[in-house]
């Protein structure tokens, strides 16, 4: 990093002290929905609710988000839960229920589909498989108290090492969120979530059943998705035991990428109809091939908590099944696999320090079959690859907490890990061993000029290593006129390192009650050897690989929000806003000085709603102001073209117990690429974007008991 460049944010900083601006408790933008949870009166160790989480955030020296979906209307995708927070990239495939690419700081900005970069959490304990892969799809926003993201090396648990942090959903408990729910909308779609808990004396439980269905935008983009979670509790003078069970079944079609020349013709097309591309792009017959992905996943988890503030344990263990095909118009890929894992952390404090030691531990055994796909049914066709593959991690932290005065906290902590990838092709007897040894180390520091009021700078290591999708390889696949011939291979690969500097605040824009919450971080990372997973001619996975040249990801994560003056009684203007800046380049080798190929510049997300008595409506608006690259190459007139996407959104809560919204999106009816497969080079000729929904209308009601 330049040495003006780091400057920048501390002298921001140091003003906005001198000026006497307060900060809020935890780097947030708030949600504006007037539906309210029951505050932190569940609250306990294993579920520390909002307040507990933000003082606990409030010790991070670097970005977080402190997230409270209940609080948004609508609440089925990712996306719903995750927009208008700084520093958190969501993009959407095709609209539905499909897997969006989620992007922290750059994590994982070429897998396709989306399965590494960011250690996902349920109540505090590993979703993720133990080679570091996931499926995004398996989350439930509408379950979650909170949603709590420490991103980058800011995150928290002994077995998140990696570039993009973590992202911790924490489980509405006891008779939280007992509420009926329907809604429907444009292109079929359809959602109902039933669930009901009971709180009686030290014991609590609940449960949660969702489905939804949705027909699609696009020819072949219809979705299933099914979920069952429960929680069971017990609690006593310093102890706590909470069973945690789930079930996802997930089914989702995917229209894959067209071309340009197709997307703007007719958006709705999947190859093998429409406009004719040539070969042999147009040979991939997307409603003869039926590419899709057919996921489900089985869990249990356990959590004890003993002991007091001065000195607790917590322990964790779970297992977890997976059941998942992932089908592109070419190769068929079926994993069957059983996970394990625990985690214990010793946390107390002595003097002026809070101290905190953990071990984490996770193993996982799967099987995975690849086929080539029959041209004419959507088949499998070919056995052609039989993997037997053991993933495990051994990971320890040790992380301090040294309060030197009451407004000055020096913080730090070294997770050292053991990462061990086995992999073996039954049929060819072919083996690969890997297994990298690595520390991640992270020292910051805090300023709370005012109990309100925080900044920080922090300097990290992150780390991360190849998950089975990067060192399978694709070999030679099959070709769009041959289904019967297809060839796999392994892949050795080095570790993903990253040396990060990163610096901030957050806080409140001067005094009284409309004085609006910022959250501000500009953060510099060194990469070596980035995992680099492109695509072929053709859209299909091509193979991974580590850039020898060296990397730079750097950015701005802002978000405000806050509360206006209004007309009426009462009445308010409610609004929040983030924007994301991500500038990534490569430092040399090939592409030397060409950006990144993956995510947008510059993203902008913003909100704003006229509130009065219960009812709330408002426009909203969804900015990419740049084009985006598609390929490392950068080559010309590939680019993801720049869009703006208007809403407007209404929502009425009426009385304590009935809550009603219709949301209307893309009013204008843009033309749009939400996402694209990356590759090392490409042309105007090439399968590449995936188009965004057309105008779009959801409408929902629920009732709270």
């Amino acid at each position: 990093m330049s040495a003006p460049y780091a400057r920048t944010p501390l002298a921001l900083a140091l003003t906005l002290a001198a000026a006497g601006l307060t900060p809020v408790h935890a780097q947030e933008v708030q949600s504006l929905n007037p539906i309210t949870v029951s505050g932190d009166a569940q609250a306990t160790p294993l579920n520390p609710g909002i307040t507990a989480e933000r003082a606990r955030l409030d010790g991070v020296a670097g970005g977080t988000n402190l997230i409270e979906p209940q609080k948004e209307s609508r609440l089925v995708t990712l996306k719903d839960a995750l927009d208008y927070q700084p520093g958190l990239v969501v993009q959407e495939f095709f609209g539905g229920l499909d897997q969006p690419r989620l992007n922290i700081r750059g994590s994982g900005i070429q897998s396709n589909p989306v399965n590494r970069g960011v250690l996902l959490l349920q109540d505090g304990l590993p979703l993720n498989e133990a080679d570091g892969s996931f499926v995004i799809g398996f989350l439930e926003p509408r379950n979650a108290r909170l949603i709590s993201a420490r991103r980058g090396a800011n995150a928290l648990s002994p077995a998140a090492t990696t570039l993009g942090g973590e992202l911790d959903f924490q489980s509405l408990t006891g008779t939280e969120g007992d509420l009926l729910r329907v809604e429907g909308g444009s292109f079929g779609r359809f959602g109902a979530q039933a669930a009901k808990g009971f709180r009686s004396g030290n014991l609590d439980g609940r449960l949660s059943v969702t489905h939804d269905r949705y027909d699609g935008y696009r020819h072949h983009s219809g979705s299933d998705r099914t979920s069952v979670q429960g929680n069971f509790g017990v609690q006593g003078d310093g102890f706590e035991n909470r069973t945690y069970l789930s079930y996802v079944d997930l089914d989702v079609d995917i229209p894959f990428v067209v071309t340009r020349a197709q997307m703007e013709y007719d958006p709705r097309q999947t190859n093998g109809e429409g406009v004719a591309v040539g070969a042999p792009f147009n040979q991939l017959d997307i409603g003869k091939r039926h590419p899709h992905r057919k996921s489900s996943q089985l869990r249990a988890a356990n959590r004890t908590y003993w002991g007091t503030e001065t000195l607790n344990n917590t322990l964790g263990v779970y297992a977890q099944s997976i059941d998942d095909t992932f089908q592109d118009p070419m190769t068929s890929t079926v994993t069957d696999g059983m996970t394990y894992g625990a985690q214990w952390q010793l946390a107390g404090k002595y003097r002026a320090i809070d101290y905190r030691v953990a071990l984490d531990w996770s193993r996982s055994d799967m099987d995975r079959d690849l086929y080539t796909v029959n041209k004419e049914t959507g088949d499998r066709k070919t056995h052609y690859g039989n993997y037997d593959l053991q993933a495990e991690n051994r990971s320890a932290l040790l992380g301090f907490a040294w309060h030197v005065n009451p407004q000055w906290t020096v913080v730090g902590d070294a997770k050292f890990t053991q990462a061990i990838r086995d992999a073996r092709e039954r049929a060819s007897g072919n083996t690969l061993d890997q297994d990298w040894n690595y520390v991640s180390p992270k020292l910051g520091l805090v300023w709370q000029p005012v109990d309100t009021q925080r900044f920080f700078v922090n300097v990290s290591r992150s780390n991360e290593a190849p998950t089975y999708w990067e060192i399978i390889s694709a070999g030679s696949p099959p070709s769009p006129l041959n289904d019967t011939l297809g060839k796999t291979g392994l892949s050795k690969l080095k570790l993903q390192r990253a040396d990060t500097v990163e610096i901030g605040g957050e806080g409140l824009l001067g005094n009284g009650p409309y004085a609006p919450h910022w959250a501000l971080t500009f953060y510099h990372s060194d990469v070596k050897d980035e995992l680099m997973s492109v695509s072929t001619a053709n859209g299909t996975p091509s193979g991974t690989y580590n850039y020898r040249g060296g990397t730079r990801h750097q950015g701005i994560e802002l978000g405000l929000n806050g509360s206006l003056p209004a007309p009426g009684a009462g009445a308010a203007f409610d609004y929040r806003m983030a924007y994301t800046f991500s500038d990534f380049r490569f430092k040399g080798g090939e592409y030397a000085g060409n950006r990144i190929a993956g995510v947008p510049r510059h993203l902008v997300s913003a909100e704003l709603l006229y509130r009065i008595g219960g009812l709330r409506f408002g426009p909203n608006v969804r900015w990419m102001p740049a084009d985006t690259e598609t390929n490392h190459a950068n080559t010309p007139d590939t680019q993801q073209d720049s869009y703006a996407l208007l809403g407007f959104k209404v929502d009425y809560q009426m009385g304590k117990h009935w809550q009603a919204y219709l949301q209307a999106d893309n009013l204008t009816d843009e033309t749009y690429a939400s996402a694209f497969v990356i590759r090392n080079t490409g042309t105007t000729a090439m399968p590449t974007f995936l188009p965004g929904n057309g105008r779009s209308i959801t409408a929902g009601v629920s009732y709270k008991f």
